[in-house]
């Protein structure tokens, strides 16, 4: 019976620590008001990071301006030729797209209508096309069904092929003075700069100051830099629309010498052969009967 009551007295001590044991510390409930303010404070600091963006672009205005006023007018003059390049070279590709400079689908169908004698649809499928090569051949034809010699439409052909060539290769001139001059001008506000620089240092005396002539050094170089960066994008596309231009004028006067003459890039077949030598041959039996005869 004592250790019954022994047992008995021993476990409400148990029962007594299970709500203990559920109990919250005060810690935990402390600490979640604490992560909430943190991740308020995150939030909060996003719009921070998306108002950057304007102060980011504000000091890129600032750098170009300082880079700006530190290349002197010659950087301006520079600048203005490079905003005239860009034109120039907007107005040609453009050109050249309403031209379709290099569709020649429409001159190959056309040619091989023509050969296949069905000339009505070959002018027909040339008369819409913009390509120059296009047009030209379709004045070759129209020369050709005129019965007209070769001689009158092959200079016919060639003026309209002069005039389209000029026309493209307009504005050519201004983008080769560009490309030509920007390294120049650049080099003239390098030598300005550099004796803007030594004229300090000269006025500087005994205390002289190297941080006077570096500046003044890289401030100079500053001018053939922006030179450079102007006519080497020049230069490139100059050569390339020229070479446009070129094979414009190289597959212009194929096609129409092709008008003129056979297409020799297949064999003829053998059972014409024979027919074809009695030909050529005749004119000399012809004049031989007529030579016996008298």
């Amino acid at each position: 019976m004592n250790e019954e009551l022994d047992l008995n007295d021993t476990a409400p001590p148990a029962a007594e620590a299970a709500p203990e044991a559920s109990e919250i510390p005060p810690g935990a409930t402390e600490a979640a008001p604490e992560a909430v303010e943190a991740q308020s404070g995150m939030i909060e600091e996003a719009p921070g990071l998306v108002e950057a963006a304007p102060g980011v672009d504000a000091t890129m205005a600032e750098r170009a301006l300082e880079l700006l006023q530190a290349g002197g007018p010659v950087v301006v003059i520079l600048l203005a030729l490079s905003v005239a390049a860009l034109a120039i070279v907007l107005v040609k590709l453009m050109q050249f797209r309403f031209y379709r400079i290099g569709d020649r689908r429409a001159v190959r169908e056309g040619l091989a209508l023509w050969r296949a004698g069905r000339t009505t649809e070959a002018l027909a499928r040339l008369r819409d096309a913009r390509n120059p090569v296009a047009q030209a051949l379709a004045r070759a034809m129209r020369g050709q069904r005129r019965g007209l010699p070769e001689a009158r439409v092959r200079e016919e052909v060639m003026r309209y092929g002069g005039d389209v060539l000029a026309s493209l290769r307009s504005w050519f001139r201004p983008l080769e003075v560009i490309a030509s001059l920007a390294p120049l001008l650049g080099l003239f506000g390098t030598v300005l700069g550099m004796i803007a620089a030594f004229r300090q240092l000269e006025a500087a005396g005994n205390q002289v100051n190297p941080a006077i002539l570096s500046g003044g050094i890289w401030e100079a170089l500053l001018t053939t830099a922006v030179g450079l960066a102007v006519a080497m994008p020049v230069v490139v596309v100059l050569n390339w629309l020229e070479r446009r231009v070129d094979r414009l004028a190289h597959e212009m006067d194929s096609t129409v010498t092709s008008l003129f003459t056979e297409d020799l890039s297949q064999d003829v077949s053998q059972d014409l052969a024979p027919a074809r030598k009695d030909v050529f041959h005749e004119p000399a039996r012809l004049r031989a009967a007529a030579a016996a005869g008298e």
